[in-house]
C-alpha cells in the first residue's frame, strides 16, 4: 500500500509540474477529437489521478506491426516478450516507422491506414501502429498528463526491438498526430539516438509552457508540420513547416479539416515526395508569404533527412496537394 501511495504522489507531482498554470491559457478551448469532430475542454479540470497512477505502472497500450507480408492483418508486438518480435514479420534490414494517433482516436483511425499504406506501397518497411486509445479516450486533461508514460512505452518498445533484432535506432522514424506528436517526442527522448520524429500539427494552447511537448532534442532530426491554429506563435522542432501559413487550409471550411490536412499532406509526400518549403528569415516573412530561401522537402520517407529553420509550404486544395 505504501509503495502504491508513493507511486501516486510522485506521478502526480511530476505531471502537475509539467503543465502551465491555469492563467497561462484560456480555461475553455476547442480541441480536435477523433477523425472529424471538435470538442470544448476545460483546461482547469482535474485529471483522473487514480487512472494516471495505473497508467504509470502499466500503460497497457498495443503495438501492431504491418509489413508487405501482412499489409492489412497486424501482428501484436509485446514489450519484453522477445518471441513476439522474433515470430513476427519484423525485418531489421528495413526502415521502421511508428505512428501515434491523437485524441479520441485508435488504431482504426483513418490516419493510421493512410500513412501505413503510403509507406508499404512505396517501400519495404516495418510499420508499427501504436494504439493508446484506452488513454486517449479519457477526458482531455487526463490524456495530456498521461502522454509521458505513453511515449516512454513506445520508446522502450523500439529500444527492445533494437536489442532483440539488431535493428538500429538510426533507421527508425516516429510520427505522431495532434496529441500523438508529443507522444512521439517523448518516445524519442526516452531512448536517444532515434533518427527522426515528425509532429503532425502539434500546436495547442496547452503546450505553450509544457515541458513534455515535442522538442528539437527528441531525435537526431525533428520536424513539425503545422496546418491549423499556429501561424508562427510557437516553434517546436529543428524544422517547423507552416503549410499555407499554418492555418485555414485551402478547400477546408472547418478547423478539424485543416487539422487533419497535416497527416493527409504528410502521407501524400511519402508517396510522391513532391512538396517543398522555402526557408523564411523570420515569422513575419512566413506569414506574409515572402519566403524565398533555400528549399527543403516537406515530409517524405527519408529517415536520414536533415534541416533547420522555418519553412513555408504552399499547396493546393485537393490530393496530392
Amino acid at each position: 500500500m505504501k509503495v502504491a501511495l508513493v507511486l501516486f504522489v510522485t506521478s502526480t507531482v511530476y505531471l502537475a509540474a509539467a503543465l502551465p498554470a491555469p492563467s497561462a491559457s484560456p480555461r475553455f478551448v476547442q480541441v480536435p477529437a477523433g477523425d472529424d469532430e471538435v470538442v470544448t475542454v476545460d483546461l482547469e479540470a482535474e485529471p483522473d489521478y487514480k487512472f494516471l497512477n495505473d497508467v504509470a505502472r502499466n500503460p497497457r497500450n498495443a503495438y501492431i506491426l504491418f509489413t508487405r507480408r501482412n499489409p492489412h492483418n497486424g501482428q501484436t508486438l509485446i514489450l519484453n516478450d522477445a518471441n513476439s518480435i522474433r515470430n513476427s514479420n519484423f525485418n531489421p534490414a528495413h526502415t521502421t516507422i511508428a505512428i501515434a494517433h491523437g485524441y479520441i482516436q485508435s488504431q482504426n483511425s483513418n490516419l493510421n491506414q493512410i500513412i501505413r499504406d503510403a509507406y508499404l506501397n512505396r517501400m519495404e518497411a516495418n510499420v508499427i501502429v501504436l494504439d493508446w486509445s484506452r488513454i486517449s479516450q479519457m477526458d482531455y486533461m487526463t490524456a495530456i498528463y498521461a502522454i509521458p508514460s505513453v511515449g516512454q512505452g513506445l520508446g522502450n518498445l523500439l529500444n527492445f526491438i533494437s536489442t532483440v533484432t539488431g535493428a538500429p535506432l538510426t533507421n527508425m522514424h516516429v510520427t505522431g498526430f495532434s496529441l500523438g506528436s508529443h507522444v512521439a517526442g517523448n518516445a524519442g527522448r526516452t531512448i536517444r539516438g532515434l533518427a527522426r520524429v515528425t509532429g503532425l500539427d502539434p500546436y495547442s494552447p496547452v503546450w505553450n509552457l509544457n515541458s513534455n511537448r515535442l522538442a528539437a532534442s527528441d531525435a537526431v532530426y525533428v520536424e513539425a508540420i503545422h496546418t491549423s491554429g499556429n501561424t508562427g506563435n510557437r516553434l517546436f522542432a529543428d524544422v517547423d513547416y507552416f503549410v499555407n501559413g499554418g492555418d485555414n487550409q485551402p478547400g477546408c471550411w472547418t478547423s478539424i479539416c485543416s487539422h487533419n490536412r497535416s497527416w493527409e499532406v504528410f502521407a501524400a509526400t511519402v508517396t510522391f515526395n513532391h512538396l517543398h518549403g522555402n526557408q523564411c528569415t523570420n515569422v513575419a516573412e512566413m506569414r506574409n508569404n515572402q519566403c524565398r530561401g533555400s528549399q527543403l522537402p516537406l515530409g517524405n520517407s527519408d529517415v536520414n533527412k536533415r534541416g533547420s529553420g522555418i519553412f513555408r509550404v504552399n499547396t493546393g486544395a485537393n490530393f496530392p496537394y
